[in-house]
């Protein structure tokens, strides 16, 4: 990509980038007023072309400014390097031009051991002989290797044979090389053509699957006993299987007596036992009665263990599974009741995504194909695990049918109780151009990117999207398959055209 730019503007641009905001406003209006005192001194005032060249490689961004190049002029080329990478400046390392002449004679050589400022070599090379020059830009750094070349590099005789610049203003957003080597995740990515399978977006919200979610309540009403108090965890915290979470000291009356009546019958059936062994080891009994006192016992256990049984007659309320304490309802010293609810309790290593599908779209769900989806609060996609169950029943109030996925939550990331942003599969395929997800922004309700159309020259479009993936966009119109969209930080770019004048992160030239 090759554009004319005189040393005039080219320096004019230099000073509005040191100088800031109100340098700019004054630049922009400079090319009106010029033309209103007449085309004959305009021209006058207009000096020799120079250029602006922005090439990719599967390396490197070259954003490349010189002025007119003229024989026997040294002429300042102000060479930008980005590593494709991670979209970093070339901090270090050599760099050589070799301008070959397409004619006759033997090619000029610049080179230059270290970038005057990270990114930016400033070679200026003085040519001997006008004519039409091949340029091959030689990049030896330890971040990246790599040669660029740059065709059709014309130099003049002198200033006078040189093109004069064209009066016409820079159009786009002005985003420049030190702002986006600034700016934390930026990134262009080409646009392809390729073929997305179209998505349905339908809300949803992550749930405790069975078996992952307990609500303990008292068996028996009692006391909460103080020393159990003190050790029960607080909401928050992770507890293992079995661990102890509170103890009470049961009642007599009201529901209490089932926990007594429960204690006084496994005594009754342990000394049953104990007098039935004693009568068959004097074979005064048969030892089918040692049998049926023995099944009396563990009968009586487990009616007990229902209960919460513990030592000393207390109730110990333990946890069935290794979780999280969601909620706890504990009063020191105070008295609950059989049923009251104690614990909430919460395994989150595993959740499930419950979307609610529109009862119309559900017969193009391609249920077996793997969805994705945001939870409230992040900007992370994260894909559905399992399929757990299509519903068959449609909600009468909000017409839809939900699906439910097995989500793995080994980091606890994903918090049950929030709602969730869900992109399902459908069976349908669309081709065209393609480009980033994240490149795309809504702006009052329109679809819009930004496309790189000169090294620091970003134009807004407006797009017409056919179908999403949740990571790729296909898109009908608005962008060219090859050209460059922004598809990192392209919030800031937005912010960037706001404005109309370009912040003040002046070039280090």
């Amino acid at each position: 990509m090759i554009s004319s730019l005189s040393p005039v503007r080219a320096a004019a641009r230099h000073a509005v980038r040191a100088a800031g905001f109100g340098s700019l406003l004054v630049l922009s209006l400079l090319p009106a007023c010029a033309r209103t005192s007449g085309d004959t001194a305009a021209a006058d005032a207009a000096g020799p072309a120079g250029g602006a060249v922005t090439l990719w490689t599967v390396r490197t961004e070259l954003f490349m400014e010189h002025p007119a190049l003229v024989v026997g002029v040294a002429g300042k080329f102000n060479v930008h390097l980005t590593a494709v990478s991670d979209f970093a400046p070339v901090r270090s390392g050599r760099v050589t031009l070799r301008f070959a002449p397409r004619a006759r004679g033997a090619p000029l050589v610049v080179t230059q051991e270290a970038p005057r400022a990270a990114g930016i070599y400033g070679p200026a090379p003085v040519f001997t002989a006008a004519g039409d020059y091949d340029l091959t830009l030689i990049v030896d750094s330890p971040q990246l290797q790599d040669t660029i070349r740059v065709p059709g590099l014309r130099v003049y005789a002198s200033e006078d044979a040189a093109p004069r610049e064209e009066d016409a203003s820079d159009a786009g957003v002005s985003f420049l090389k030190e702002q986006q080597w600034k700016t934390p995740g930026f990134r262009t990515a080409a646009a392809t053509t390729g073929e997305v399978i179209s998505t349905l977006s339908a809300p949803g919200n992550i749930e405790a699957p069975a078996g992952h979610h307990a609500e303990l309540t008292a068996p028996a009403s009692g006391l909460v006993d103080l020393a159990g108090l003190e050790r029960s965890p607080a909401p928050g915290e992770r507890v293992t299987r079995g661990q102890l979470l509170a103890t009470l000291a049961p009642s007599i009356g009201d529901a209490g007596s089932a926990y007594a009546d429960a204690r006084a019958r496994l005594r009754e059936a342990e000394d049953e036992l104990t007098r039935a062994a004693r009568l068959v080891r004097a074979e005064a009994a048969p030892a089918r009665r040692q049998r049926e006192a023995e099944i009396r016992v563990d009968a009586a256990r487990e009616a007990m263990a229902g209960l919460g049984g513990g030592a000393g007659g207390r109730i110990e309320i333990r946890a069935p599974f290794a979780g999280v304490v969601a909620a706890r309802s504990l009063v020191l010293g105070s008295r609950v009741e059989a049923g009251a609810p104690l614990f909430t309790l919460v395994d989150p290593s595993v959740v499930w995504l419950v979307t609610h599908v529109p009862a119309a779209s559900a017969p193009t769900i391609d249920v077996a194909a793997a969805g994705s989806f945001t939870a409230e609060g992040s900007d992370r996609r994260i894909r559905t695990g399992r399929l757990v169950s299509v519903g068959r029943v449609i909600d009468a109030d909000s017409r839809t049918l939900p699906i439910i996925y097995e989500v793995a939550n080994p980091d606890g990331h994903l918090t049950i109780g929030s709602n969730a942003a869900v992109l399902l599969r459908t069976g349908r395929r669309a081709s065209g151009v393609v480009i980033p997800e994240s490149a795309v922004l809504d702006d009052d309700g329109r679809a819009i990117a930004y496309v790189q159309a000169g090294g620091e020259r970003f134009e807004r479009r407006e797009l017409t999207i056919a179908a999403r993936d949740g990571e790729r966009v296909l898109v009908l119109a608005g962008i060219a398959s090859g050209e460059r969209v922004v598809a990192g930080a392209a919030y800031q770019v937005r912010l960037a055209s706001l404005f109309s004048a370009v912040p003040a992160h002046g070039h280090e030239h």
